[in-house]
């Protein structure tokens, strides 16, 4: 009632666009208190509930408010691994579920997170936790991202001998190469590494697991381990793999070139910033840009084609363009449908809504522009509106329309069950909880819940590391 909310900083737009590092600031001290002050701790604090991994909200804002950051960051911790993660790139559900935001602005949970966290590393609070006593037991993760990563946290912090295997050159899954360097610095996937290493656990990067490799693969692993090999040398193996299959468009004109998924366009400008000297790199130099689907994926591919000094941006979304407001009355503590504008939206971008793609057009095999045309919900289905075709250049297509599923090969190599929707079969809850119809084969993340956010992946692994901990040992003291 008696601060309103503060936004984090921000440089502007224009010195931005020249670099790829993050340009978000965040709070310091004293902001970060009053913010902290903002938060009613009210008696039901739905905030928690609209938190995947279950952040103890309430209590951090508290101890923020009166400056006990180190117990802050402790009570951050004891529910999410990674903090740093999604104090960055998670879309925050929390706030939307606020209670304060029933009838104002909710508090700023994530700009408070990010502050703890930050305040942390810069005091030399993230240290290792290894495990006091081994049990012998030996856990096999494959797949590196966010619930991969937790998983192998904590079970390697219960006393496992844990073994990472990811397919590409470094660790970190799609947030390696999914989220651009402008969101997240990969440093700090670097230092939650080293943190890892030194609490026992062991990373195998450029290998591949399964049999057969799938086209997504090719140029980056090294090795290939079969799942037989795995059931062998290990006791028990949680599957944690991002969905990497996308969404394709099966419209005329989609073999030409220029037309390219967005995940074989974003990974590309990663490794340049980590280094790596690349032959063919996909630039979207002096071109005009077309992203095909408004989500974060389309959001991350206008960022980056605009640092490139593209020519034009634009974005079509197929569905109509939601309203700028939700209805709190109606959808609160749930998330809403609202128009969310992104940093990267702020950077230069057109965006058009209830747009469908008819065709690519070009010449000499190159894509050069695309046909479009209105939609409109009629009847329960959606209907193309008469006469309303266009056209837009187009030198470069970008498909961002999500993703339908985890690699299949990787699930057909395990022999595991799968859902109508192509991922691995497995409860959250019950006996058995995050295992698959294959032996000593368990879960998480992506590969079983499908494309979802971070927040979600590392709760998955989490959850997970209990499930498999009390499979080796009959019992468990991680929390679930």
């Amino acid at each position: 009632m008696e601060y309103a909310r503060l936004k984090e900083g921000s440089e502007a737009p224009a010195a931005r666009l020249k670099h790829y590092k993050e340009f978000v600031i965040h709070l310091n001290e004293g902001d970060a208190k009053i913010q902290g002050a903002r938060c009613m701790d009210c008696g039901i604090p739905f905030c928690n509930n609209g938190c995947p991994v279950n952040n103890i909200i309430p209590d951090w804002n508290d101890l923020v408010y009166r400056g006990n950051y180190k117990e802050a960051l402790d009570t951050l911790h004891s529910t999410n691994n990674f903090p740093e993660f999604t104090g960055r790139i998670c879309p925050a559900p929390c706030e939307a579920a606020c209670t304060l935001g029933i009838n104002n602005d909710a508090v700023g949970i994530k700009s408070i997170e990010h502050f703890i966290i930050d305040k942390g590393w810069e005091n030399g609070w993230v240290v290792p936790q290894p495990a006091a006593i081994k049990t012998g037991k030996k856990v096999a993760v494959v797949g590196s991202g966010p619930a991969g990563m937790a998983a192998a946290q904590q079970l390697a912090r219960a006393g496992h001998d844990v073994t990472v295997f990811e397919k590409n050159d470094r660790v970190g899954g799609l947030l390696r190469y999914g989220i651009p360097d402008f969101k997240m610095e990969k440093s700090h996937i670097d230092l939650r590494v080293e943190q890892m290493l030194a609490e026992g656990v062991t990373f195998r990067t450029g290998v591949f697991v399964g049999k057969d490799f799938p086209e997504t693969v090719t140029n980056w692993s090294k090795e290939t381990i079969s799942p037989e090999q795995l059931k062998q040398d290990f006791d028990a193996i949680i599957i944690s793999g991002g969905a990497e299959a996308p969404r394709d468009l099966p419209v005329p004109g989609r073999e030409l070139k220029g037309v390219h998924f967005a995940m074989d366009f974003l990974p590309l400008q990663n490794k340049v910033n980590a280094g790596d000297k690349l032959k063919n790199q996909i630039m979207a130099t002096g071109k005009n840009v077309v992203v095909i689907g408004g989500g974060d994926t389309g959001s991350d591919c206008v960022g980056t084609s605009n640092r490139h000094g593209a020519e034009s941006v634009t974005q079509f979304e197929l569905m109509p363009q939601p309203p700028e407001s939700e209805n709190k009355p109606l959808v609160w503590p749930y998330w809403p449908i609202k128009l969310r504008t992104s940093s990267s939206h702020e950077e230069g971008c057109e965006r058009d809504f209830a747009v469908t793609t008819k065709r690519l057009e070009g010449k000499g095999g190159k894509v050069e522009k695309l046909i479009a045309a209105r939609v409109e919900f009629k009847d329960g289905k959606m209907i193309e509106v008469p006469d309303s075709e266009f056209e837009i250049k187009a030198d470069l297509v970008l498909l961002a329309m999500g993703f339908v599923s985890p690699v299949q090969q990787v699930l057909d190599a395990f022999g595991v069950e799968k859902d109508a929707r192509g991922n691995a079969k497995a409860s959250t809850d019950g006996e058995g909880c995050y295992k698959t119809s294959a032996e000593k084969v368990f879960a998480a993340g992506d590969m079983r819940r499908g494309q979802s956010l971070v927040v979600w992946a590392i709760r998955e692994g989490r959850q997970c590391a209990r499930a498999v901990d009390e499979y080796l040992m009959g019992a468990s003291l991680l929390p679930r």
